[in-house]
């Protein structure tokens, strides 16, 4: 797990330096278009990870795996707006915007029927699968969540922040043992 939050960290950083190009007059509007382009690829192989890790948990446990869809299925509807935002603000016309974000979201699908195929066949390696997907979620929360949840200051906004992850939390818990996990 910990060679694929390395290697998560290395795609950014590869990905970052491909794109940087400080000192030119067109900078900004270059950074801006590159991160709709980041966005994009990112939200692929997320969604293809996400597919991936859902069909190796209802291959484990179909209530676990009922769970988990539960869950990625509240992440990426928010997840999904804000690309939209992202690649809006970066100029994109918002019909393409759109059909570009749901053909990212077919990478999910894409992720799960090959997850179905292989892992089903060959359960050897559910736990080199699982690793990797779980090293993206964990790269996401330390590289982008945690970071942007300290930029804000106020009692109140940690407040509500952290009431926000309880119930998160919460909800995992009730789901569980409502379908008698």
């Amino acid at each position: 797990m910990a060679l694929g939050v390395l290697s998560f960290f290395l795609l950014e950083k590869l990905a970052f330096w491909h794109h940087s190009h400080e000192g030119s007059p067109d900078h900004d509007r270059l950074r801006t278009q590159a991160a709709g382009t980041l966005i994009l690829i990112g939200t692929s192989l997320h969604n293809l990870l996400a597919g991936i890790l859902v069909a190796a948990t209802f291959l484990t446990d179909v209530r676990l795996g009922i769970v988990l869809t539960v869950a990625v299925t509240a992440h990426h509807v928010p997840q999904q707006v804000g690309d939209i935002a992202v690649l809006l603000h970066g100029g994109m016309a918002r019909g393409r915007a759109l059909l570009l974000t749901a053909l990212c979201g077919t990478a999910m699908v894409v992720g799960g029927l090959l997850a179905w195929s292989l892992l089903g066949a060959n359960e050897s390696y559910m736990p080199y699968v699982l690793a990797v997907a779980a090293a993206s979620l964990i790269y996401v929360a330390v590289a982008d969540l945690i970071p942007g949840l300290h930029r804000h200051e106020g009692a109140r906004l940690s407040l509500l922040t952290v009431i926000l992850i309880a119930a998160g939390i919460g909800l995992i818990y009730v789901i569980q043992t409502a379908i008698g996990g």
